[in-house]
């Protein structure tokens, strides 16, 4: 059983609609809270999945639309046909409006359907039990762990004299395609960064020299040497681009 005090506040928090105080306290909570955890992590589970539905729904035709419309055209009929046929008609209207709420429904960008997944990523390690593999403050820990487990080298920042703590790091997956996981410490906020594999897709983001709003979350993403970073946050925007400036140091990014 969850916690009652929190019950209500799951599907805010899952969906990045908590406030910047409330998810600071939501993210204090999880981690002495295996009921809540749990019950964020099958939250997740579910999102996922309905998301990946979506990616599958149906995308009426021209020609599907005009014949909707032609059948729900009135037509001059008798008093008795009308009848008759007055449910069948209602049927074919409520149809006519879900095709065109559907055909005008604005579309999901493959760029905001990714920065969703990794937002997704994120929450999912703040509500795991073990978000990451191996647990160090150490870079130097952290760093050849990865070796063996991805195709490129993890390179991390010294930290030194920064407000940012490395918590550890992890495998973490992108559409499938593997990469680092990594979790930083600000205060009692947690941010990640993901590192993955540059593809022909991603390329095609355009650039953003600050981070941006996605949900209750910032978001800064770029490409450096082949490889595409992610820096994720429910701190201020300046702790994420702070954040980023640091890891592209040590990508020689900068």
């Amino acid at each position: 059983m969850a916690c009652e005090a929190w019950r209500d506040k799951l599907d805010a928090f899952v969906d990045g609609e908590l406030s910047p105080n409330a998810q600071q306290e939501f993210d204090a909570h999880l981690r002495g809270c295996a009921s809540c955890a749990k019950d964020i992590a099958s939250r997740m589970q579910l999102k996922t999945a309905v998301k990946r539905a979506a990616a599958l729904r149906y995308a009426p035709s021209v020609e599907f639309r005009r014949k909707i419309e032609k059948e729900a055209l009135p037509r001059k009929r008798n008093p008795r046909a009308v009848l008759i046929w007055a449910p069948a008609f209602a049927a074919a209207a409520v149809l006519l409006l879900v095709v065109v709420w559907m055909a005008r429904r604005p579309a999901v960008t493959p760029e905001m359907a990714m920065l969703g997944e990794v937002v997704d990523m994120h929450v999912t390690a703040l509500a795991s039990a073990n978000p990451v593999d191996v647990v160090s403050t150490d870079q130097h820990t952290v760093k050849p762990w990865f070796e063996g487990k991805l195709p490129f080298a993890v390179n991390l920042p010294d930290l030194t004299n920064s407000p940012f703590t490395l918590l550890g790091g992890r495998v973490a997956y992108l559409d499938q395609t593997p990469g680092a996981g990594l979790l930083f410490q600000y205060r009692k906020h947690q941010l990640s960064v993901f590192i993955f594999q540059e593809r022909a897709e991603w390329a095609k983001m355009s650039a953003k020299e600050t981070p941006q709003r996605h949900a209750s979350f910032w978001v800064e993403t770029w490409s450096a040497s082949g490889l595409r970073y992610f820096v994720v946050g429910d701190t201020s925007d300046a702790n994420v681009e702070q954040l980023a400036n640091l890891m592209k140091g040590a990508a020689g990014a900068e």
